[in-house]
């Protein structure tokens, strides 16, 4: 596919004037917006832009076989626009999200209800009704926001006949913290700190991609060897969650050998992290303009030793996981997604690739480090839990060979280099492969190079839907393993 396109066209981790963002009235922004996703491209972000008692639209599309992302907007409008969401359901959250934020309605929406706003009384979320299937044998079940476990709250209402999952809703917004509201007119003291929290288990991917948005905002990058630094702890990011992950859907179906040392080994690779910055989960190492922390040789050294004894113990792992056929016959089969699914409702990350789909941020749009080390895409085309759970054992192995890669010829620069001050009237935007998938960062600028509106979207925002279609025609009892091989962020799509 040809990103020839009426957008603006940009790389990623760099910026535009706003005024050479194309602009075209509401209605024929939208059919241009379903044109460019009918031809194959993704929708990365969609969201509003007050402009005095209006409001803009603003879409960040992703043209992946060019390695090219586009922009575009709206005229000013008032009240509503015709929804993107009956042709393109990857806009059905964005659109609702528009809604609540700025009170326009998308015309045509299926199904227009509350992502996080609260209730009356400020203690939880103003949940719409809920959709229900009707019928004597049908039955429903409602699950949380309150959990047995340690666990983040989220509300799952499932509509069943006997065991059959019919549908699923999820209800969430019970941790939402207005991050995206407190960042306007910033950046602030408090902005890096928040960035680092947006999803804590994800703190080194959302940091670099504020980071990205700073830099590009000012005209420069990081010097190469923060760019390293910053892949490296990336990587390991990747391998503590996705060895965390692999332990847990051990546990789901009682295989506790893998559980147990998963556990174990989780809590290396974090340490490997707080090796490099002194906190186990990156926070305090990523800054703009680059790094705060170093790795002297020394470091590096005990650094690949330790990560070396690390791998080799998740092999053994995931090994005994693998050779048990009682493991393979529970995960094969269950909550699967289909290709065309993935591709309608734009899942990314793991959930995407597990589905076949090629989605790799590091290799469909790469940016500092990546630009100059890659490693394989890992796909797998089940689109179960089996498939998800491989592509993350998959993962782990690429990451360690990158790692290893890496640290064995560190580049030779500056730790941070001198960040000016944001450029004004421009838009920039930044994506980053978490763990997860993607994230994506969207600032724009006002006169004074202040955030007049920044945009953040977890991959979690994309992937809870999946979650959703993957428990259709599965035993209601399939949820914890299903839930499990998706591990969303509440707080990541809270905000």
């Amino acid at each position: 596919m040809s990103a020839t396109t009426s957008f603006a066209l940009l790389a990623n981790a760099t910026s535009v004037p706003w005024t050479e963002v194309p602009s075209w009235p509401v209605q024929e922004f939208v059919r241009a917006t379903a044109s460019e996703l009918t031809r194959g491209a993704r929708l990365c972000a969609w969201f509003g832009v007050p402009e005095n008692s209006a409001l803009r639209l603003v879409a960040v599309l992703a043209f992946d076989a060019d390695n090219t992302l586009a922009v575009g907007r709206s005229g000013p409008f008032i009240s509503s626009y015709p929804a993107l969401t009956p042709t393109h359901p990857q806009a059905h959250v964005f659109e609702r999200e528009v809604w609540e934020q700025h009170g326009v309605t998308p015309e045509g929406h299926p199904w227009l209800k509350p992502v996080r706003k609260v209730n009356a009384t400020g203690n939880a979320p103003a949940n719409g009704e809920f959709f229900r299937v009707d019928g004597r044998e049908i039955h429903e079940v409602a699950v949380g926001p309150v959990h047995a476990g340690i666990i983040e709250p989220g509300h799952f209402r499932f509509q069943c006949a006997g065991e059959e999952v019919l549908h699923l809703e999820i209800a969430l917004g019970y941790q939402h913290r207005g991050i995206e509201e407190a960042l306007a007119g910033g950046p602030h003291l408090a902005t890096m700190s928040q960035m680092e929290t947006i999803a804590g288990d994800t703190s080194i991917a959302h940091a670099t991609a504020y980071a990205t948005i700073l830099e590009s905002l000012a005209g420069t990058e990081a010097p190469l060897r923060a760019q390293w630094l910053r892949a490296i702890a990336l990587e390991l990011e990747r391998l503590a969650n996705h060895t965390g992950d692999m332990g847990a859907l051990a546990g789901d179906v009682a295989f506790l050998p893998t559980q147990s040392a998963c556990g174990r080994i989780r809590g290396d690779f974090l340490n490997l992290t707080a090796l490099m910055c002194g906190n186990r989960f990156g926070r305090g190492l990523v800054r703009p303009g680059g790094c705060r922390h170093d790795l002297e040789p020394e470091r590096v050294k005990q650094l690949d030793e330790r990560l070396k004894t690390a791998l080799a113990d998740t092999e053994r792992a995931v090994a005994w996981f693998w050779d048990a056929a009682s493991v393979r016959a529970r995960f094969e089969n269950v909550g699967t997604v289909f290709p065309a699914q993935a591709a309608q409702i734009g899942l990314v990350g793991p959930a995407a690739r597990a589905c076949g789909l090629v989605r790799d941020v590091r290799y469909d749009h790469p940016a500092g480090w990546h630009r100059f080390a890659q490693s394989p895409v890992a796909v797998w085309p089940g689109g179960d839990v089996f498939a998800r759970a491989r592509v993350r054992s998959l993962e782990i192995r690429r990451s360690g060979e990158f790692l290893r890669e890496q640290l064995a010829v560190p580049p030779d620069s500056e730790l941070r280099s001198e960040l000016l001050s944001p450029a004004p009237d421009k838009l920039a935007v930044a994506l980053v492969e978490g763990w997860r998938g993607e994230v994506c960062h969207v600032a724009l600028t006002d006169a004074a190079g202040r955030f007049r509106r920044y945009k953040l979207i977890d991959p979690s925002f994309h992937n809870w839907t999946g979650l959703a279609l993957a428990l259709r025609g599965t035993a209601i009892s399939d949820f914890p393993i299903c839930n499990k091989s998706f591990n969303l962020s509440y707080c990541g799509f809270d905000l």
